[in-house]
């Protein structure tokens, strides 16, 4: 397991994730903050229209929780995760009627093909050994009719982006290229295949036709 992996496992980091580690670094690398990312996260899954919103990698919870309080009335999110860290602190901070927490793989999602009206994965398809299976695996949750969206790193085709891949990829953290998301989307069927790129992230969101 490599460093970046073992640190999402760790306590100690579970606990200062949401609260520092997470709006700091997202901030410099993107220049948007949290307050941002979330409300583009519920306006591009259109979780008014909603009833289920599956958050991959959710961490301690504060985008799932976040999330659930915008679903259409006897909506539900559910946060799924491999770190019990992680979901352990989603449980005591992020915990409510109306979310749930699941420990599983993202490579291999514990739920039947269109289980949920809208899926996300916000800053994590990087540290997933196999990313490409994982956006597959979101696809094939996601309901006819249902929006998903993704946050992940971008790599700039330039010197630049070649030194950042090297340094950020000594301790685990993979950069895509910008062709590599909105091609799987497109060759999966998905329509209305948004992307933006703000610094060193890049924000995807598209539909599964109806």
């Amino acid at each position: 397991m490599n460093l970046a992996r073992r640190l999402m496992n760790h306590p100690a980091f579970a606990l200062v994730y949401e609260r520092v580690w997470r709006p700091t670094s997202f901030f410099l690398v993107s220049g948007r903050t949290m307050r941002a990312d979330r409300a583009d996260a519920v306006r591009t899954l259109q979780l008014d229209r909603a009833r289920t919103v599956l958050d991959i990698a959710c961490g301690p919870g504060n985008f799932t929780r976040h999330l659930s309080a915008h679903l259409a009335v006897g909506g539900h999110a559910v946060g799924i995760d491999m770190s019990v860290a992680m979901l352990r602190q989603a449980r005591a901070d992020n915990a409510g009627p109306e979310v749930s927490y699941v420990r599983g793989d993202a490579q291999r999602l514990p739920f039947p093909d269109g289980s949920f009206d809208a899926v996300c994965c916000f800053g994590a398809l990087y540290l997933i050994p196999d990313p490409l299976t994982a956006a597959q695996e979101m696809i094939r949750v996601l309901a006819p009719g249902g929006r998903i969206a993704v946050s992940t790193s971008h790599r700039h085709e330039n010197w630049f982006g070649r030194a950042v891949t090297a340094i950020f990829g000594t301790i685990g953290l993979r950069f895509f290229h910008g062709d590599e998301f909105p091609k799987l989307f497109a060759e999966a069927g998905l329509i209305d295949v948004r992307q933006r790129v703000h610094g060193l992230l890049q924000y995807l969101d598209a539909s599964r036709p109806a």
